[in-house]
C-alpha cells in the first residue's frame, strides 16, 4: 500500500507566494507533521489531507477535475472544498485546513475542527422508505449501507450476508493477505462496533431463499421473514466449481470469501508445492502471493496465452513473463485430469507434485434467488439506467447487475470490486427517491509483484490494441480499440495517464 506520510515541500504556515500554484495542479507542503495539499481554482484555494483515505497514496500525484481531486492509485474522488469521500474505494473524508490570504500570500495553520457536513443536497425524507434489506456482505452492499446513513436515512437498515465475516477488503484476499503483509484486523471494512453506531442490523451466514415483491418481504433459508420498504440485491458472484476426481478433503480451494483466503493461509503455512488451476486475474494474484511466501507454483490453465481475451497477446505474453521470472511454471492448453496424494495428473498426462490445489477458473453471478422471485434475467438481473429491477423499489447492484451503460450503448455486466461499490452508492440514493443514472467508467487494478495494472473502460471486442511505451520496462500504456474508437485504457505506470482516460471515456457516447 502507498504512504504519503511525512513531512513534505514547504511548511505551509510560514505562508507561499500565490503564483507558487498552479491551477488544477495540486502542490504538497506541511502543517507541522502533517502533509497537505494546495489546490488552486482561479482565487480560491483549498487545503486538504495529503494522503488517500484510502490505501493513503500521494494526492499530489492526483487528478483535479472541477471542485474535486482523484487519487491516481484506485481512482477514489473527494471534494476539494469540503474533504468528503464523493466515490468509492474511498469512504471516509480528508482533513481539511483553513486557507488565509495575506496579499499574495497563502497562510495554512488551522485545521478545520467543526464536523464534516457534506453540501451535496439531500433528498427529501418524505419519500425514503421505511426500511431497507440488503441482501449481500460484498463491496455493493457495505457501500449502499455507508450511503445510505450518509444520505440522512433514518430507517431501519438489514444487511444480510451469507459470509460468516463482516464486509472485507475483498481486493486484498489474493493480493496483500495471502502474500502475508496484510493483518487480519486490516481487512475489515468497518470495526464490529460501527455497525451498532450507524445502526445497520448485520445478519451473517444466513441467506435468503426467496423475495416477495408485492408482499415486500424476503424469506430466510432459516425460515424467517423480514420485511422492506426498499431492496438491494448485491448478492455478488460465487466461484466455478470443478470437481476434481480423486482430490480429497483440504486438497482444492476456491477463493472468494476472508474464510477462503483464511483457509489457503492456513494451508499454505506447511506447503512447500501449489498447483493454480486458471490463468486469469485471481489465479494469478494468488500465484503471487503463494511465491512471495516461498511456495513453488504450478498454473495449469487450457488458454494458450495469459489473460489475452482480457488484455490481448502481448499484455498476456508480459505478465506470464514477469511472473515467470519469479519462479511460476506454466502449464498452458492443459486442464487437471485428476489427483491422487500428492500427485496432479494433466489431461496431457504429465504430472506435477502439489500439496494443495487451488481453483481459479471463474464466477458465475448470484441470480437464483432474484430468477426464482421473478425478477428480469439477462445474463444477470437485468436493471435499468437507476439500477431498479423489473420490480418496483427493487434494485440490484455489482457483480449480478447487467445495466445500461451509456458509455458504449450496451448493456453491460462486470465483475469489479470498484463498480459495485459506486453501484451501491447510487442505487443507495435512488431507493432514497433520487433518480440517478449510473454512469460510471469501469475500473479495477491487479497487482502482480512489483507490476501494477489500473484498467479504465470496457472492452469486450476490440480490432486494434496500441501500445505505447515498454512493456518491459513496465512504463506503457494500452488502448483497446474498435472502429478507431478507444473503449478501454490500461496502463502499468504511476503517472496520471489512467485518471486522464477516466475522464476522457467519462465524456465519451455511443
Amino acid at each position: 500500500m502507498a504512504d504519503s506520510g511525512g513531512s513534505t515541500g514547504p511548511d505551509l504556515t510560514r505562508g507561499i507566494a500565490l503564483t507558487t500554484l498552479t491551477n488544477d495542479v495540486p502542490f504538497v507542503g506541511h502543517v507541522g507533521d502533517e502533509s497537505v495539499v494546495l489546490v488552486r481554482r482561479d482565487d480560491r484555494v483549498f487545503a486538504i489531507a495529503a494522503s488517500c483515505s484510502h490505501y493513503h497514496a500521494s494526492l499530489g500525484d492526483g487528478l483535479v477535475v472541477g471542485d474535486t481531486i482523484r487519487c491516481p492509485l484506485h481512482h477514489a474522488c473527494f471534494s476539494l472544498e469540503t474533504g468528503e469521500a464523493l466515490r468509492a474505494p474511498a469512504f471516509e473524508p480528508l482533513a481539511r485546513w483553513h486557507v488565509e490570504r495575506s496579499g499574495d500570500m497563502v497562510v495554512v495553520r488551522q485545521k478545520v475542527s467543526d464536523p464534516f457536513v457534506s453540501v451535496r443536497e439531500r433528498t427529501d425524507p418524505r419519500e425514503h422508505p421505511s426500511s431497507v434489506v440488503i441482501v449481500g456482505g460484498g463491496a455493493a452492499g457495505f457501500a449502499a449501507a455507508d450511503e445510505l446513513r450518509r444520505e440522512g436515512f433514518e430507517g431501519a437498515i438489514t444487511m444480510i450476508s451469507a459470509d460468516t465475516d463482516a464486509p472485507v477488503d475483498r481486493p486484498n484476499l489474493s493480493k496483500d493477505y495471502l502474500a502475508g503483509e496484510a493483518k487480519d484486523d486490516w481487512m475489515p471494512m468497518w470495526y464490529a462496533e460501527t455497525y451498532d453506531e450507524r445502526r445497520i442490523e448485520l445478519v451473517l451466514g444466513a441467506r435468503v431463499s426467496s423475495i416477495d415483491p408485492v408482499g415486500r418481504t424476503v424469506l430466510l433459508d432459516d425460515g424467517s421473514r423480514r420485511g422492506f420498504g426498499s431492496l438491494l440485491i448485491a448478492t455478488g458472484a460465487d466461484p466455478v466449481q470443478i470437481p476434481i476426481p480423486g482430490a480429497g478433503p483440504g486438497d482444492t480451494f476456491y477463493l472468494r470469501s476472508f474464510a477462503d483466503s483464511r483457509a489457503i493461509l492456513e494451508r499454505a503455512r506447511t506447503a512447500t508445492r501449489v498447483v493454480v488451476v486458471g490463468a486469469s486475474f485471481i489465479g494469478l494474484e494468488v500465484s503471487a502471493a503463494l511465491r512471495t511466501r516461498g511456495i513453488a507454483v504450478d498454473v495449469v490453465a487450457p488458454d494458450h496465452i495469459p489473460l489475452e481475451r482480457i488484455m490481448g497477446p502481448d499484455v498476456g505474453r508480459f505478465v506470464q513473463s514477469v511472473h515467470e521470472s519469479h519462479g511460476v511454471v506454466f502449464h498452458l492448453g492443459e486442464t487437471v485430469a485428476s489427483m491422487s496424494g500428492r500427485t496432479v495428473t494433466l489431461s496431457g498426462g504429465s504430472t506435477l507434485d502439489a500439496d494443495f490445489v487451488v481453483l481459479g477458473v471463474g464466477v458465475r453471478p448470484a441470480i437464483a434467488v432474484a430468477e426464482k422471485s421473478g425478477l428480469a434475467i439477462d445474463r444477470g438481473i437485468s436493471v435499468n439506467e437507476c439500477l431498479e429491477t423489473s420490480a418496483p423499489g427493487i434494485f440490484a447492484a455489482g457483480d449480478v447487475a447487467r445495466w445500461p451503460d451509456p458509455h458504449t450503448g450496451e448493456r453491460l455486466r462486470v465483475e469489479h470490486w470498484v463498480v459495485a461499490e459506486r453501484q451501491g452508492q447510487v442505487a443507495a440514493r435512488n431507493m432514497l427517491g433520487s433518480c440517478e443514472p449510473y454512469d460510471g467508467v469501469p475500473f479495477f487494478w491487479s497487482h502482480h509483484y512489483d507490476v501494477n495494472i489500473k484498467y479504465v473502460g470496457h472492452a469486450e471486442r476490440w480490432d486494434t490494441v496500441k501500445i505505447e511505451g515498454s512493456l518491459e520496462a513496465r512504463d506503457a500504456s494500452i488502448s483497446y480499440m474498435r472502429d478507431g474508437r478507444r473503449l478501454a485504457f490500461a496502463t502499468l505506470t504511476s503517472g496520471p495517464q489512467s485518471l486522464q482516460a477516466e475522464v476522457e471515456l467519462e465524456h465519451q457516447t455511443p
